[in-house]
């Protein structure tokens, strides 16, 4: 896949994707204990004809624990989300974006940073370590698209014999946060945000990779899991990841819409 460079017009600088990622997690307002507030998504654009089968296979992914949330938004053709517009004889699906996590520690006060978004290799059901990963701070584009993009994942396999490569994201956290930060991904859980893969030790590695010293990682099952099963079973989907920010009074689980 050709590097999709976005660049800034007043100074014609490249833009990496962790500035977007620090502005879009400022906008997140979710509130845990209402269940309302703004939210990251990511949008998938797809053939109208094919939007059943394509919101079944997002359900059993969203299902089987490998997506942030079941919470949807479909799209008509013509409908516009933020700089997006859903062209004719298509259909948009917005989901949950994983950035969305990050928001939500932020307006906890819990600083977060963002590492690389990768693959993590699934061995019988239990995650063993990363296998790829691109940096964000090296990056136009998610990491999670171009690694769709070329086809590296295995998360059907994953869901029918619980082996395979899931997309997934590698974020770091103050030490002195852990305990807050635990009880903090519980209330999202409960309010219908999850999809954390694992929680490391201070000072210690996570599936394989090294944290930084006094920290310690979070792994976030990726936004784009859904999009990634569709495309092995050899759909077209165009993903639009951290496409936008959205009320999650605006979706509905995606039971209610199949």
């Amino acid at each position: 896949m050709r590097a999709r460079i976005t660049r800034n017009n007043s100074n014609d600088q490249i833009i990496f994707i962790i500035s977007r990622i620090e502005d879009l997690i400022y906008n997140v307002t979710f509130d845990m204990s209402t269940g309302s507030g703004n939210i990251i998504t990511n949008i998938s654009i797809i053939k109208s004809e094919q939007i059943d089968d394509i919101l079944h296979i997002f359900r059993d992914v969203m299902l089987s624990g490998l997506a942030l949330s079941t919470f949807v938004k479909i799209l008509s053709p013509g409908e516009s989300v933020g700089s997006l517009t859903i062209p004719e004889g298509k259909h948009g699906i917005a989901t949950v974006c994983s950035i969305t996590v990050d928001g939500v520690l932020l307006k906890k006060g819990i600083p977060v940073k963002p590492k690389f978004g990768g693959l993590v290799e699934i061995k019988k059901g239990m995650p063993v370590r990363f296998t790829d990963l691109i940096r964000y701070d090296s990056t136009t584009i998610d990491p999670l698209e171009i690694l769709m993009s070329h086809s590296l994942t295995s998360v059907s396999d994953m869901l029918t014999s619980g082996s395979g490569k899931i997309l997934v994201n590698l974020r770091e956290i103050t030490m002195n946060a852990r305990n807050k930060v635990e009880e903090i991904l519980d209330d999202m859980a409960s309010a219908g945000l999850g999809g954390i893969l694992e929680v490391g030790e201070l000072n210690t590695d996570i599936l394989g990779m090294t944290v930084e010293r006094d920290h310690f990682g979070v792994a976030v099952i990726g936004g784009n899991n859904m999009m990634a099963v569709a495309q092995e079973q050899g759909f077209d989907i165009d993903t639009h990841a951290m496409s936008s920010i959205m009320n999650v009074r605006d979706m509905v689980p995606i039971d209610q819409v199949i």
